[in-house]
């Protein structure tokens, strides 16, 4: 904490936390308390109820015991270090030994002016230190078009990764391109079936086990006006090849205009075919046997089966049981194909090497193989002395598509699943991706086309752009009637706005927070309370007049409390391009 900016220059909380070292400091100066304790573990935050202060640290119950000495007595003598300062009102110990702090009102006036003067950087953080971290979202089949079932994994991805820009990372936004297994060679065959289709061939239903979407109709046109009859009666191992590769270059460029509805741009899309093609999986499994981590060994047979119908075949296998897995785990079948583990070990492999750290979102149904990957992981990352590059992933829940509470039939053009373009056509991109980050990412979501766009306070989408229109709405009042955001007298705001102040400031916090959990639900969270807060300030006006953002002819206190206004609304634009939503002007 002793190298940062001038305190001047910081947010509330920040600038306490300097106040608070800087205490510390002078204990240590005056023999009181040891020199070099560890002081990671002291935070400066909100107290649970705003009744006991504006900030609780718990600094004498994190140190106390290093310190040889107890919770309340360092308390002691820290609040009265700490009542020195004149930015503190009181210092008040809690409870085993937290500490209350309550600021002086300027503290919060100066945070509404430093939300005036660095506007949409306001909240942005150095916490990243400039360290690249790779956050890979999406990464679905290349089979077809974006539905529901990608949506949410996708603007979870998406958002985190403007979280931890916004936050001080450098960030690369990768999508996995699965082009190397059975369900390629699928597509490539139901591409076959649309191009004789589009010849003329009467090809009747599509065949099952092959994919019925339409939007493979233009895929097949494409083909046939390119190559004619010359594939239409040929051998499947003539064509597969070229029509496996037209399809999916053709399935990727409809994968990159679906997730452009939603704002989505990836920086890199990687090729599963490509990696293996370039030799990097065979360098991953040599580099895993050189460190021994990979070893020729027979599997236990899997349970309820009996010596005749299972046959030990040695295999290549990866030591995950060293790593916290049940067992140790094949990276080739029994035919030397590559196990979608041992591609996936690879492709990781890959990343770390130019990533400080990684970051997978995954659908839930992959639960079953989060242990092993991130083994494999820390193997491959941690060897030879070295930590681990840090690697988490993120499992996101299905969405449950309904209309006014029924489930939502299936859409023509995909064939068996409602597609994002459908769903963003109808509600818009804002109402999709807030929407989306409502709610944790592991916890089950449905998505109601009439909720998600009722205009209610039970919707948290709605409910947080209608604070941001009020506010747009009162600063054109204002003006209208001579009045405008000025900062001259903001004493002049009463504890009422305060609070919202101070509600406000824990903005930068929140974001620093929501980065190093990787959780950018937090911050659509932090924007629902927010508003919230603005709506029950808003509402105080109805009955009493002399609280409303316009008073009469009152130019000062008018113009305070637009300024007051002008700059919530700046947090909550902030908040919202953080999620990739752009905040309405009106509703």
């Amino acid at each position: 904490m002793t190298d940062q900016p001038t305190v001047s220059a910081l947010p509330a909380f920040a600038t306490i936390a300097l106040v608070i070292d800087a205490a510390l400091d002078a204990l240590v100066a005056q023999g009181t308390l040891p020199a070099g304790l560890p002081r990671a573990a002291v935070t400066c935050e909100p107290p649970r109820d705003p009744a006991h202060g504006d900030i609780a640290t718990n600094a004498a119950m994190v140190l106390a015991k290093p310190a040889g000495t107890n919770p309340r007595a360092l308390a002691a003598l820290l609040t009265a270090e700490l009542g020195k300062d004149q930015r503190i009102v009181s210092a008040e110990i809690a409870g085993p030994g937290f500490i209350n702090l309550r600021l002086a009102d300027g503290v919060w006036l100066d945070e509404l002016r430093l939300i005036a003067a660095t506007g949409a950087d306001y909240g942005r953080s150095t916490l990243g230190q400039g360290s690249v971290v790779n956050v890979e979202y999406v990464s679905a089949n290349p089979t077809g078009p974006m539905h529901m079932g990608h949506c949410r994994g996708a603007v979870v991805g998406d958002a985190l990764a403007t979280l931890l820009a916004f936050a001080g990372h450098r960030v690369v936004k990768e999508y996995y391109v699965n082009d190397a297994g059975a369900q390629v060679d699928v597509l490539a065959r139901s591409a076959h079936v649309r191009y004789r289709e589009a010849l003329g061939h009467e090809v009747g239903e599509i065949p099952a086990g092959l994919y019925p979407g339409d939007y493979l109709i233009p895929v097949g046109e494409q083909l046939a006006a390119e190559f004619g009859e010359r594939y239409a009666a040929a051998p499947e191992e003539e064509w597969l090849v070229l029509f496996r590769t037209r399809a999916v270059a053709a399935m990727l460029v409809m994968i990159r205009s679906d997730l452009a509805l939603l704002g989505i741009h990836h920086d890199l899309f990687s090729s599963e075919a490509e990696l293996q093609a370039s030799g990097k999986v065979d360098e991953a499994e040599a580099w895993l046997r050189a460190h021994d981590l990979v070893y020729d060994g027979v599997l236990e047979a899997p349970k309820g089966k009996t010596l005749e119908d299972w046959e030990a075949v040695e295999l290549p296998l990866f030591r995950s049981t060293r790593f916290g897995d049940d067992q140790d785990r094949p990276i080739r079948k029994s035919n030397g194909a590559w196990t979608y583990f041992g591609a996936d070990l690879a492709y990781h492999f890959q990343k770390a090497q130019n990533a400080d750290a990684l970051v997978d979102i995954w659908g839930a149904d992959h639960a079953g193989t989060v242990k092993r990957i991130k083994a494999a992981v820390a193997a491959l990352t941690g060897a030879e002395g070295h930590a681990p590059k840090p690697f988490e992933i993120k499992l996101v829940q299905m969405v449950q598509l309904l209309r006014d509470g029924e489930p939502v039939k299936m859409s023509k053009r995909s064939g068996t699943f409602v597609t994002l373009a459908d769903v963003v056509s109808e509600v818009g991109k804002d109402v999709v991706r807030f929407t989306m980050l409502t709610r944790k990412p592991d916890a089950q979501m449905d998505f109601d086309f009439a909720k998600v766009v009722e205009a209610s306070k039970d919707n948290p989408v709605f409910y947080v752009q209608y604070a941001h229109a009020r506010i747009c709405r009162n600063i054109a009042k204002g003006a209208d009637e001579g009045f405008a955001p000025a900062a001259e007298h903001l004493d002049l705001l009463g504890e009422e706005e305060l609070a919202l102040i101070k509600l406000a400031a824990q903005f930068p916090r929140q974001v620093e927070a929501a980065a190093a959990a990787r959780e950018p639900h937090r911050i659509a969270f932090f924007l629902h309370d927010l508003a919230s807060a603005f709506h029950s300030f808003y509402n105080l006006g109805n009955d009493r007049p002399e609280k409303r953002f316009i008073v009469g002819q009152d130019a000062a206190v008018s113009n305070a409390r637009l300024f007051l206004a002008s700059h919530i609304g700046q947090v909550i634009r902030n908040g919202l391009a953080l999620l990739g939503v752009e905040a309405a002007q009106e509703l």
